[in-house]
């Protein structure tokens, strides 16, 4: 049995974990740390794998504290800089615990961003829109940057196409470009985890879209992540490593 810990056990996405890993023949739920608890929780109930469903703002020490406490760490908050991440490898790579981080846990997510990949070295133009909760607080989501991320990957040096003479008529209405890529961002109550990826060629759209209508599409993912990171190395990022895509 893997002893298991939960950082933001009270929220909704924490919850949601404590849930899976209780009903798990392969895990133990041994403690459950939430706003204002010590994080010695973690090592006084023997964790082995914390899983991190926090804020950002304290989601990178919580990281370090469990990498420099021996205790793995699967980090599911988004919002982290790439300095961040790099700090958290660092760690990772000083010690003998390991870190993973995913920006979405859903099966379908991963998939979505790499067909949007294989498709983007084709088209002229691409945009995406995400949807979430109205309590999420960062913006564009980490999974429509990893996405951008990647579909640039895949361009190479091929520019993206632009629109002569655009115009904004109120500041930030064509969204955040990231590489030639414009994001959109909306935050809706009743949303859970939407996005659609808009590519375009004359005469003809790829729409490719992903929506996760429960948190609980997250749980395979996560107790994926839980179960495999003792064999990883450093840090890893992206549940496409651990489902051989």
């Amino acid at each position: 049995m893997i002893k298991v810990g939960v950082l933001g056990a009270a929220g909704k996405m924490g919850s949601e974990v404590c849930r899976a890993v209780s009903d798990d023949s392969e895990l133990e739920l041994v403690t459950q740390v939430s706003r204002g608890d010590e994080l010695q929780r973690l090592t006084e109930a023997g964790t082995e794998v914390a899983v991190e469903f926090t804020d950002h703002s304290v989601a990178k020490k919580h990281a370090l504290f469990c990498l420099s406490n021996d205790i793995h760490v699967v980090i599911g908050t988004t919002g982290f800089s790439d300095e961040d991440l790099a700090e958290i490898e660092a760690a990772a790579n000083e010690g003998s615990a390991n870190a993973f981080y995913a920006p979405n846990f859903a099966l379908g997510a991963v998939l979505m961003m790499l067909f949007a990949a294989k498709a983007a070295p084709h088209f002229a133009t691409a945009e995406i829109i995400e949807r979430h909760h109205q309590r999420k607080l960062d913006a564009p989501s980490g999974t429509s940057l990893m996405t951008a991320r990647k579909m640039n990957e895949a361009r190479g040096d091929s520019a993206w196409g632009t629109l002569e003479g655009e115009t904004e008529k109120v500041p930030g209405s064509r969204g955040g470009n990231v590489g030639g890529i414009q994001i959109h961002s909306l935050r809706d109550p009743g949303s859970v985890a939407h996005q659609e990826v808009v590519l375009g060629n004359t005469g003809e759209i790829l729409t490719i879209k992903h929506d996760s209508l429960d948190r609980i599409s997250f749980m395979p993912g996560v107790l994926l992540a839980v179960k495999k990171i003792s064999t990883l190395d450093g840090l890893t990022v992206g549940l496409e490593n651990l489902l051989g895509l």
